[in-house]
């Protein structure tokens, strides 16, 4: 079992047999414009452990962008999804064209950090990570997905039989391999970091008119 480490602004790497190696294929970085708002390689793995659910964007044969919500898992260093075996949007897309991205955001507060009424912004943790999506057809992975799916969404409490799937083989399991990832996050500052305690405005010296 390969162990994923994340390298921000970089490829994503993995360990295998003491040797380490850079996947590549993807289009380089951009430059984070915002380097104070860089979330760093433990808030990344813990909203990919939190998250509660992510949009995948794909690309169809004839150019066009496809973005579906999923419930996903963070399992074995890749995000794992399912669907449906009926060929679909998604499935024509991923086999069309392998290559996607993922995007988990948690939007938190609103706040004022200045005097004017556009000084105002929101805290926020988010992730996009690229790579490629395969479907997974090994039973024993899929049969350790299904529980850690339900894990994670189940309602608590319920008496039924556990961990057991009756209609594991009409659906696909999808991985996506990481091959870049990046986060940022603007963290909730205490009410002495905020306006009116705190007067952060990036205008300062504007007037507002008579």
């Amino acid at each position: 079992m390969s162990e994923m480490v994340c390298s921000i602004g970089k490829e994503w790497t993995f360990r295998q047999d003491h040797t380490t190696a850079t996947i590549i294929g993807m289009s380089a970085p951009n430059e984070l414009r915002r380097r104070d708002l860089v979330m760093d390689e433990a808030g990344i793995e813990a909203l990919l452990q939190r998250g509660f659910c992510g949009r995948l964007a794909t690309v169809g044969s004839d150019g066009a962008p496809y973005c579906t919500t999923m419930l996903y898992v963070w399992m074995d260093g890749c995000i794992h999804m399912h669907g449906t075996r009926t060929r679909g949007h998604l499935r024509a897309n991923i086999e069309h064209e392998p290559r996607a991205c993922f995007v988990i955001d948690e939007p938190g507060e609103v706040f004022d950090y200045g005097r004017f009424e556009c000084d105002s912004t929101v805290s926020y943790a988010s992730i996009v990570a690229f790579g490629r999506v395969t479907a997974v057809d090994d039973v024993a992975i899929k049969q350790r997905f299904f529980p850690a799916l339900m894990a994670k969404y189940r309602t608590a409490g319920a008496p039924r039989p556990k961990d057991f799937f009756p209609r594991i083989d009409q659906i696909v399991l999808y991985r996506l391999a990481i091959e870049r990832i990046s986060g940022k996050e603007i963290v909730l500052p205490d009410v002495a970091g905020r306006w009116p305690a705190l007067d952060r405005s990036q205008t300062p010296n504007a007037t507002p008119p008579a």
